[in-house]
């Protein structure tokens, strides 16, 4: 099968489109003819190793998993004898390693029936990111309606999934994001939009009962000073802004939140998005609902799947960027 493989940490000039060996589904595992793709933050973090502390987990000179990508959509083509409910043929859409392929394997609580209302591209931008906007806004930031919401990102993958899922539990949401993607973010439900370009959401006097982070390039004391006196602070280690060569990264952010949330009323929560089965069929019941709808930027075939990268590593991307296959 064509892959996109990866033998060494770097720019997307490292990255390979070339033949592999078709793999083969364990017995708890589903292997999936990929039709469509995206590409996340969690791609070039992988693909440069950085922060370099992470590499004690991702592999240390070179990445132990050398197929890039995450999300995915496809049909099922084979099915381990441990899994239940799905067969050859079903429309399926979730998260494994290695879906920059033509065929990826995937546990079989990390893939779900694919949302009736999508094409395969459509589909392929929801895994990750809208399991992380899923837990960030409902789970750990424990929206209700009524609630007052800023998404500090909002234009990002996860970000346009937070602002629609805030909005599906009842929130006021405000989103921050720049002055070209105001618009966007106003198109898929956000109540205020602040422009960073020219205001700054921390000192505009504004209190949320609910702050969700995805840029990491605000202090906390900046975060905490919008929020209520028991207001939740949600931080995401995805984060849209992109510190190359770092030790830590935005992992700095995320442990001194950890330790303030001690000795402080409000609740500074760093999120740990899973891939979930059950959280797929939350997110395909809001989107067959028509409350929440993916938003794609931009489309790659399979081996331009470096340039796909090197244009979300730009910061210009809005929203998703998918890959066909």
């Amino acid at each position: 099968m064509k892959a996109i493989v990866q033998d060494r940490y770097g720019s997307p000039d490292s990255l390979a489109f070339r033949d592999i060996d078709t793999p083969a589904p364990r017995a708890d595992e589903v292997l999936v003819r990929v039709h469509a793709a995206a590409v996340n933050a969690y791609d070039w973090h992988f693909m440069r190793g950085d922060p370099r502390l992470a590499r004690l987990t991702m592999g240390f000179g070179a990445p132990k998993q050398k197929i890039r990508g995450r999300d995915f959509a496809g049909r099922v083509e084979a099915v381990g004898p441990a899994v239940a409910g799905l067969r050859p043929g079903d429309e399926v859409y979730g998260e494994a390693d290695g879906a920059f392929a033509e065929y990826v394997c995937v546990p079989g609580d990390q893939l779900g029936p694919k949302p009736a209302n999508l094409t395969f591209e459509q589909a392929a931008a929801v895994p990750l990111a809208g399991n992380t906007a899923l837990m960030g806004v409902r789970d750990v930031g424990r929206v209700q309606s009524g609630q007052r919401v800023l998404v500090n990102g909002a234009s990002g993958g996860v970000g346009t999934f937070a602002v629609q899922i805030a909005k599906a539990l009842g929130a006021e949401v405000t989103g921050v994001c720049s002055t070209r993607n105001a618009d966007l973010v106003r198109s898929i439900g956000a109540d205020r939009v602040v422009d960073y370009t020219r205001e700054d959401f921390a000192r505009d006097g504004q209190r949320y009962d609910v702050v969700f982070d995805l840029v990491g390039n605000r202090s906390l004391a900046d975060l905490r000073r919008v929020l209520t006196p028991e207001g939740t602070l949600v931080l995401s280690g995805g984060g849209v802004s992109k510190p190359r060569g770092t030790l830590v990264g935005p992992m700095g952010l995320i442990i001194r939140g950890q330790l303030m949330s001690r000795f402080i009323r409000q609740r500074v929560v760093v999120l740990q998005a899973k891939a979930s089965r059950a959280n797929l069929a939350a997110l395909r019941e809001l989107i067959e609902s028509g409350k929440v709808v993916p938003v794609i930027d931009q489309t790659y075939k399979l081996p331009e799947a470096a340039e796909a990268i090197r244009y979300l590593e730009s910061e210009h991307p809005r929203a998703k960027v998918v890959i066909t296959v």
